[in-house]
């Protein structure tokens, strides 16, 4: 599992752990009930306080993405696909929204943006 820190991001330290973790548990980097490292040593890799590592995990487990077993660890929960597709679901929102931004800034029309994206999911489903 890698986990960087990057103390120029202006994101809190516990929610660079979380966003890492989550993501590399939604891409399958981390499988299925696979161990995560206890939170004493992944403070001590990292070099942060036990107290940031433990609120990352704490978030990480209140929504599903790991649980913990006492005396064991912290482990990858199963995947849930509905919160899987929820996640999906908030950043397409978030990418619809950017590309309404983008397309005001230069006059594009709703009909002018689904042609643009009805086109190149014509070519990705050609090419891929």
């Amino acid at each position: 599992m890698q986990i960087f820190i990057d103390n120029k991001s202006g994101a809190p330290i516990y929610d660079q752990i979380y966003t890492q973790i989550k993501s590399q548990i939604i891409s399958g980097a981390l499988m299925e009930d696979e161990a995560l490292p206890s939170i004493r040593n992944l403070a001590k890799d990292l070099r942060i306080s036990v107290i940031t590592t433990k609120r990352a995990y704490d978030e990480l487990e209140k929504e599903g993405f790991i649980y913990t077993v006492a005396g064991k660890g912290s482990f990858v929960a199963p995947k849930n696909t509905e919160l899987l597709r929820e996640e999906n679901l908030k950043k397409i929102e978030q990418y619809i929204g950017e590309i309404n931004r983008l397309a005001a800034s230069c006059n594009l029309s709703r009909k002018d943006i689904l042609e643009l994206f009805s086109i190149l999911s014509e070519e990705e489903t050609s090419h891929g």
